[in-house]
């Protein structure tokens, strides 16, 4: 299918004010105002929740029970990760879990149709390439944040080490 210039300008309009129209509900539902301390709960939890399994993959135990127990610490070692951020990042931190939880945008940017609760691997796993090789930078810097506040949380806690067979820093001997 060959698609002619004029379809292609109007397609990147009615996207452009569509990202606009997400952008201002998402607004109006979260005035800006002095940034506050990031808060996992609700839509960003539940945008995590949906991450993280596909971001850590086979790292994570296959047993459900310890499966369970490491997606949660995994969970809270990047509301840590996030908390130790200076406020103004916590904030960007918390638009960009609130824009992945507005539906439009949702729709649009990740191309998850239903809610996160519904999406599987594979949608997650697409939301995320895209936005890893998307062609606006600031989707690929959305990615690399997420990827980075992900995967350093889950390296950062010894306990998770065994599973890349680091062994931890070196002791030094004292003589």
């Amino acid at each position: 299918m060959q698609t002619s210039r004029r379809s292609f300008l109007k397609i990147g309009v009615a996207g452009a004010f569509t990202l606009a129209a997400g952008g201002a509900l998402y607004r109006l539902a979260h005035p800006p105002g002095s940034p506050n301390r990031f808060a996992l709960e609700g839509p960003a939890q539940t945008v995590l929740n949906a991450v993280i399994p596909v971001m850590l993959g086979p790292v994570l135990p296959a047993e459900p029970a310890a499966r369970a127990a490491a997606l949660t610490a995994a969970s809270q070692r990047v509301r840590d990760a996030v908390l130790g951020l200076p406020l103004a990042t916590q904030k960007e931190v918390q638009d960009l879990f609130g824009l992945l939880a507005l539906g439009p945008a949702r729709r649009l940017l990740a191309g998850v149709a239903g809610g996160w609760e519904q999406a599987d691997a594979r949608q997650v796993t697409a939301f995320l390439q895209s936005w890893r090789t998307h062609s606006l930078q600031t989707l690929q810097v959305a990615y690399h944040a997420l990827h980075d506040l992900i995967i350093g949380a889950w390296y950062a806690d010894p306990s998770t080490w065994d599973s890349i067979g680091y062994p931890g820093p070196l002791k030094e001997l004292l003589a």
